[in-house]
């Protein structure tokens, strides 16, 4: 099958087109069911778009739960915190109440424990699911090789990254499989190689683990397209 991705022509306008696709969609789910249950993920390209996010129009926010894909092991005030991130590039910045942001607690020295709470907050299925990629093939805190990559059951499980800080929490493949819509965001031409071949090369989510969501929507710039060709 050849996905064909969404290709825009920068960065900036790379955001401009997923957060409109993003404000589209929830609209949608809302509209639908009357709620929309959104995960977000942490990373440099996703968050020009949450900026964006923020300033689109006639979005019910007051129907909105969110959620995240994954965090690192550290508090929520922290730099390297995707809560924080989420928080400074949108959730501050629209109605919406607390109770409806829902943190991953990966800082709990039990991670176990908050793997398992964060999984009964978690909906039957994600009405939308943000996920970026790493020049690795890694998406959420899914990397190349992971035990969680064949886990079948669970939605959410610790789990271990190359680089520091090492330990996270993740949402797991069943998870993706089950949204309703994934969204797949990647930028520069730093990712174009392995852009190429998850979404031209052979099925291997255990090296490639982003193909997991292969059959998303793709959301990319010109430098990250140019290795797929025509």
């Amino acid at each position: 099958m050849a996905f064909r991705p969404i290709v825009a022509a920068d960065e900036g306008e790379l955001a401009r087109v997923a957060a409109a696709w993003l404000a589209d969609e929830m609209r949608k789910a809302v509209a639908r069911a009357g709620r929309c249950a959104l995960a977000v993920s942490g990373g440099s390209t996703p968050r020009p778009a949450y900026e964006r996010l923020a300033a689109q129009e006639d979005v019910p926010w007051e129907a909105v739960e969110v959620y995240f894909g994954d965090e690192r092991a550290v508090p929520p005030s922290d730099a390297q915190s995707n809560y924080r991130m989420a928080r400074e590039a949108l959730l501050d910045r629209v109605r919406l109440s607390p109770d409806r942001i829902h943190r991953m607690e990966a800082d709990d020295p039990d991670r176990e424990a908050a793997a398992a709470r964060y999984a009964a907050l978690l909906p039957s299925a994600l009405d939308i699911l943000v996920l970026g990629m790493g020049p690795d093939g890694h998406t959420a805190s899914l990397f190349p090789g992971s035990p969680a990559l064949r886990e079948t059951e669970k939605k959410v499980v610790p789990a271990r990254a190359p680089v520091p800080p090492s330990e996270r929490l993740t949402v797991t493949p069943p998870v993706i499989a089950t949204a309703r819509r994934v969204a797949v965001l990647a930028a520069g031409a730093g990712k174009a190689a392995v852009v190429a071949r998850v979404l031209r090369g052979p099925w291997q989510p255990d090296a490639l683990p982003a193909q997991l969501a292969r059959e998303g929507t793709w959301l990319l710039d010109r430098a990250a397209a140019s290795a797929l060709g025509s």
